[in-house]
């Protein structure tokens, strides 16, 4: 990762440390960072190493970028969650004479009220009261 820095961006850090923190303790503070980032380096590859021997050769098979977290939308999962339980619409007098002696209009559900408002991109209803 490169959090975006810049050459500059850097320069205009080491000049804020050199401030701070003063020329006399600065070598030493730069030394202790570096042994700081050489741990975090060598624990990161430990923990890599380790995962490789206990997961064997399916270590490789994985596709760790499919496992970001970062790639995850809440609203996308929800949304495709909701859809993917709907059920085919049926039409009126599709199911053959029985179906055809039903005069009286069907009453959306809830449920069905929400997936189609969902699909026309519109909110779903709010309820005030539900807790």
């Amino acid at each position: 990762m490169s959090f975006g820095l810049t050459f500059e961006k850097l320069l205009l850090i080491g000049l804020i440390a050199v401030l701070l923190i003063g020329p006399d303790r600065l070598p030493g503070y730069a030394a202790q960072f570096g042994r700081f980032v050489r741990t975090l380096r060598d624990m990161a590859n430990g923990a890599k190493d380790r995962m490789r021997e206990e997961m064997g050769p399916d270590y490789d098979d994985v596709d760790w970028k499919k496992l970001d977290p970062r790639q995850y939308d809440p609203r996308r999962i929800i949304r495709e969650a909701l859809l993917e339980d709907e059920a085919p619409p049926v039409r009126p007098g599709a199911g053959g004479a029985a179906a055809a002696t039903v005069t009286a209009p069907v009453r959306e559900s809830a449920y069905a009220q929400r997936q189609r408002l969902l699909r026309e991109g519109r909110p779903a209803p709010f309820d005030a009261e539900a807790t």
